[in-house]
C-alpha cells in the first residue's frame, strides 16, 4: 500500500515523531539531549518552520510545528534527522551498526483550535505519564520546562502559539486527558490521519489526498450473501 500524501503547508499546525529503531535509546544522557535541542535550534535558523512545542524522551520525541513556507517542516526535519544521525554515530563512534531512527519521521495536520491545546498537553506531559517526573514542567528536555522560566534557556527554539494559551497553563497540563481526547491523538498517530473535529477532518483528508488515513487497516469485511426468497 503507498504511503499517504505528506501535508506540509505553510502556516499550518502539525504534529511530528519518531522512535528510535526498534524503540532503541537515542538519548542516552544530559549531553545527548542538549545536542539534539542545538540542532533544532539550528535547523530553524536554516529552513522556514517554527516550533511550538516539542518534548524529548528517552527513545523518541515529539514536537509541534508551523512551517512559514509550503514544504519548510519537511526540510526541516530531513535536515533534523540527518544531522541527528550523523553526529550520533560519529559521537558513539557506531557508524555501520544499525539505523538510529526506525525510519522516515511522521507528521499529522492538527486543527488550530482546542485540539491543538490538547495535543500541546498530550506532549508536554509525556515524561510525566512515562514516570520519569512527578510534575510536567521538571522534564528538562521540553517547551513546558523553557516556557516555565522567567526567560527562555538558550538554544532559543519556541515560537509564540497560533491561539492563545490559557490560564492556569501547568495546572491543565499536569491534569490527565479525557479518554476522547487520548484516544483520538492515539488514532492519529496510529493511522497517520488529522487530528481535529469531524467535519475539520473529513475536509482537510479530502482536499490533500489523505482520506486513506481515515479508514481502519485491512481490507473491508465481505458482506454475507443476502437470504434467496424459498419458492
Amino acid at each position: 500500500m503507498p504511503r499517504p500524501k505528506r501535508a506540509d503547508e505553510k502556516n499550518a499546525i502539525y504534529h511530528a515523531l519518531n522512535r528510535g529503531n526498534a524503540r532503541a535509546t537515542i538519548f542516552h544522557k544530559v549531553a545527548d539531549y542538549e545536542a539534539f535541542e542545538n540542532i533544532l535550534a539550528e535547523g530553524t535558523r536554516r529552513y522556514p518552520c517554527r516550533v511550538l512545542a516539542y518534548q524529548l524522551m528517552p527513545n523518541h520525541w515529539h514536537l509541534v510545528l508551523q512551517p512559514t513556507e509550503d514544504g519548510g517542516m519537511s526540510h526541516f526535519l530531513r535536515w533534523v534527522s540527518l544531522t541527528h544521525t550523523m553526529r550520533y554515530h560519529a559521537h558513539y563512534q557506531s557508524a555501520g551498526e544499525g539505523h538510529v531512527y526506525q525510519g522516515r519521521f511522521k507528521s499529522f495536520p492538527v486543527q488550530d483550535d482546542d485540539h491543538f491545546l490538547t495535543l500541546c498537553r498530550y506532549v508536554e506531559r509525556n515524561a510525566m505519564r512515562a514516570g520519569l517526573v512527578t510534575k510536567a514542567e521538571d522534564w528538562r528536555w521540553g517547551s513546558l520546562y523553557r516556557w516555565n522560566q522567567s526567560s527562555e534557556p538558550n538554544p532559543k527554539l519556541l515560537s509564540p502559539w497560533p491561539i492563545r494559551r490559557p490560564p492556569g497553563w501547568l495546572k491543565r497540563v499536569n491534569t490527565p486527558l479525557e479518554d476522547n481526547e487520548r484516544d483520538q491523538i492515539r488514532w492519529s498517530i496510529r493511522r497517520g490521519s488529522p487530528l481535529g473535529d469531524a467535519g475539520w477532518v473529513e475536509s482537510i483528508a479530502r482536499r490533500l489526498d489523505l482520506e486513506s488515513t481515515l479508514r481502519p487497516r485491512g481490507r473491508p469485511r465481505k458482506k454475507p450473501p443476502s437470504p434467496q426468497n424459498e419458492s
